[in-house]
Protein backbone atom coordinates (compact mmCIF):
# COMPACT_ATOMS: atom_id res chain seq x y z
CA UNK A 1 0.00 0.00 0.00
CA UNK A 2 2.96 2.39 1.26
CA UNK A 3 4.18 1.48 -2.58
CA UNK A 4 1.30 2.53 -4.55
CA UNK A 5 0.98 5.65 -2.61
CA UNK A 6 4.84 6.60 -3.16
CA UNK A 7 4.08 6.12 -6.81
CA UNK A 8 1.21 8.40 -7.08
CA UNK A 9 2.94 10.79 -5.04
CA UNK A 10 5.46 11.39 -7.71
CA UNK A 11 3.42 10.57 -10.23
CA UNK A 12 1.65 14.19 -9.49
CA UNK A 13 4.99 15.64 -8.49
CA UNK A 14 6.62 14.63 -11.77
CA UNK A 15 3.33 16.25 -14.05
CA UNK A 16 3.55 19.34 -11.74
CA UNK A 17 7.25 19.75 -12.23
CA UNK A 18 6.71 19.22 -15.91
CA UNK A 19 4.25 22.16 -16.01
CA UNK A 20 6.44 24.61 -14.21
CA UNK A 21 9.12 23.91 -16.61
CA UNK A 22 6.92 24.25 -19.88
CA UNK A 23 6.24 27.24 -19.23
CA UNK A 24 7.60 30.03 -21.84
CA UNK A 25 8.35 33.35 -19.60
CA UNK A 26 9.17 36.27 -22.25
CA UNK A 27 11.62 38.89 -21.39
CA UNK A 28 10.13 42.24 -20.57
CA UNK A 29 12.17 44.92 -21.87
CA UNK A 30 12.53 48.02 -19.26
CA UNK A 31 11.13 51.02 -19.21
CA UNK A 32 12.10 54.44 -17.54
CA UNK A 33 9.45 55.70 -14.99
CA UNK A 34 11.57 59.91 -14.00
CA UNK A 35 14.69 58.52 -12.89
CA UNK A 36 14.22 54.34 -11.97
CA UNK A 37 14.41 51.71 -14.97
CA UNK A 38 11.42 49.11 -14.00
CA UNK A 39 10.22 46.47 -16.14
CA UNK A 40 7.10 45.81 -13.64
CA UNK A 41 5.28 48.47 -12.91
CA UNK A 42 3.19 50.08 -15.82
CA UNK A 43 4.81 53.98 -16.42
CA UNK A 44 1.68 55.11 -18.62
CA UNK A 45 0.08 57.24 -16.76
CA UNK A 46 -1.75 59.54 -17.92
CA UNK A 47 -0.44 63.05 -16.77
CA UNK A 48 -3.73 64.95 -16.31
CA UNK A 49 -5.20 62.01 -14.03
CA UNK A 50 -5.97 62.76 -10.59
CA UNK A 51 -6.04 60.79 -7.27
CA UNK A 52 -4.68 57.58 -6.35
CA UNK A 53 -5.08 55.94 -10.57
CA UNK A 54 -1.69 58.55 -10.93
CA UNK A 55 0.69 57.13 -7.97
CA UNK A 56 2.94 54.06 -8.24
CA UNK A 57 1.63 52.83 -5.39
CA UNK A 58 -1.79 51.99 -7.28
CA UNK A 59 0.09 50.11 -10.18
CA UNK A 60 1.58 47.84 -6.74
CA UNK A 61 -1.15 47.39 -5.42
CA UNK A 62 -2.76 45.94 -8.89
CA UNK A 63 0.08 43.56 -9.30
CA UNK A 64 -0.13 42.05 -5.84
CA UNK A 65 -3.33 41.27 -6.40
CA UNK A 66 -2.66 39.86 -9.60
CA UNK A 67 0.32 37.60 -7.87
CA UNK A 68 -1.95 36.69 -4.88
CA UNK A 69 -4.49 35.17 -7.53
CA UNK A 70 -2.42 33.00 -8.93
CA UNK A 71 -0.66 31.77 -5.95
CA UNK A 72 -4.44 31.17 -4.46
CA UNK A 73 -4.72 29.11 -7.92
CA UNK A 74 -1.41 26.90 -7.29
CA UNK A 75 -2.51 26.47 -3.44
CA UNK A 76 -5.97 25.29 -4.50
CA UNK A 77 -4.64 22.81 -7.41
CA UNK A 78 -2.18 21.60 -4.72
CA UNK A 79 -5.03 21.10 -2.19
CA UNK A 80 -6.99 19.30 -4.50
CA UNK A 81 -4.24 17.38 -5.79
CA UNK A 82 -3.40 16.59 -1.92
CA UNK A 83 -7.66 15.54 -1.22
CA UNK A 84 -7.69 13.70 -4.47
CA UNK A 85 -4.38 10.99 -3.56
CA UNK A 86 -5.44 10.68 0.16
CA UNK A 87 -9.40 9.70 -1.41
CA UNK A 88 -7.72 7.58 -3.71
CA UNK A 89 -5.72 5.16 -1.20
CA UNK A 90 -8.20 5.80 1.28
CA UNK A 91 -9.25 2.20 0.26
CA UNK A 92 -12.01 1.21 2.64
CA UNK A 93 -10.90 3.62 5.50
CA UNK A 94 -13.67 5.81 6.55
CA UNK A 95 -11.70 7.95 8.44
CA UNK A 96 -8.97 8.94 5.69
CA UNK A 97 -12.05 9.09 3.03
CA UNK A 98 -13.84 11.72 5.27
CA UNK A 99 -10.92 13.92 6.10
CA UNK A 100 -10.24 13.74 2.17
CA UNK A 101 -13.29 15.24 1.25
CA UNK A 102 -12.99 17.48 4.27
CA UNK A 103 -10.11 18.78 2.64
CA UNK A 104 -11.69 19.28 -1.01
CA UNK A 105 -14.58 20.94 0.64
CA UNK A 106 -12.15 23.51 2.13
CA UNK A 107 -10.40 24.53 -0.91
CA UNK A 108 -13.52 24.70 -2.74
CA UNK A 109 -15.10 26.79 0.05
CA UNK A 110 -11.37 29.11 -0.03
CA UNK A 111 -11.69 29.18 -3.60
CA UNK A 112 -15.34 30.83 -3.94
CA UNK A 113 -14.96 33.04 -0.91
CA UNK A 114 -11.59 34.50 -2.99
CA UNK A 115 -13.90 34.76 -5.99
CA UNK A 116 -16.37 36.90 -3.80
CA UNK A 117 -13.66 38.87 -2.83
CA UNK A 118 -12.20 39.74 -6.26
CA UNK A 119 -15.12 40.66 -7.67
CA UNK A 120 -15.74 42.96 -4.86
CA UNK A 121 -12.16 44.63 -5.23
CA UNK A 122 -13.33 44.81 -9.11
CA UNK A 123 -16.31 46.47 -7.94
CA UNK A 124 -14.66 48.96 -5.57
CA UNK A 125 -11.43 49.43 -7.75
CA UNK A 126 -11.94 52.07 -10.95
CA UNK A 127 -12.01 50.72 -13.57
CA UNK A 128 -11.07 47.07 -12.49
CA UNK A 129 -7.85 45.25 -11.43
CA UNK A 130 -7.43 44.00 -14.77
CA UNK A 131 -7.10 47.90 -15.50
Amino acid sequence: MKIKQTLILLSAAFIFALGLFSVNAQPVAAQSCGEVETSIINCDIDENAEGVEATGLWSVLLLVINILTGLIAVAALGGLIYGAVMYTSAGGNVEQTKKAMGIITNVVIGVVAYGLMFAGLNFLIPGGVFN
